[in-house]
């Protein structure tokens, strides 16, 4: 019998993953749809969308986000394993802890200061393209960075209460 804290750490991994996993899509598809037209706009028809370009320009931060969520997922991140394969059992499951610890609060950090820059957009209210303002586009840092800092920390919970944590995830 798991305790109810762990359940709904697990619950709420699953949820990020959920999230994640519609961010991704959306963004891919919204991409490759502005893109494709306008493409076809400026090939076929002498025209194009105004805004399209910087649209799309705006969309590699998001999709790099979205890469960067998707690594962090599946646990394919830049990481150095420098001695874990010599650690076993509680001691190699606390030092992944450690490590998830250290990797959520660089991430809440980074959050931070992503709403900070969301803030100072906000307020500036500038406008990116069309009537879609600057503070929009950058508040995907905040959001992804957000993401991760939650599951690593829910992985930290996982690993410290001594549960399995699947190095690849399902969202079934």
């Amino acid at each position: 019998m798991t305790h109810p804290a762990i359940n709904f750490f697990k619950a709420l991994r699953k949820t990020l993953l959920q999230i994640e996993s519609i961010l991704l899509v959306s963004t891919f598809l919204i991409v490759l749809f502005i893109a494709v037209i306008q493409i076809i706009l400026r090939n076929f028809f002498d025209l194009g969308i105004l805004w399209a370009d910087t649209f799309l320009r705006i969309t590699v931060l998001w999709i790099g986000m979205m890469g960067a969520l998707f690594a962090s997922r599946n646990n394919h991140h830049i990481n150095m394993n420098l001695g874990l394969k010599y650690l076993s059992g509680n001691l190699l499951r606390y030092v992944k802890a450690i490590v998830h610890l250290f990797a959520a609060l660089i991430c809440f950090i980074v959050a931070w200061y992503g709403v900070n820059l969301f803030f100072i957009e906000f307020e500036d209210a500038g406008i990116a393209f069309g009537t879609i303002p600057i503070w929009f586009t950058v508040s995907i840092i905040p959001i992804g960075f957000t993401i991760m800092g939650l599951r690593y920390f829910s992985l930290v919970i996982l690993l410290i209460a001594g549960q399995e944590v699947d190095d690849q995830p399902s969202i079934d």
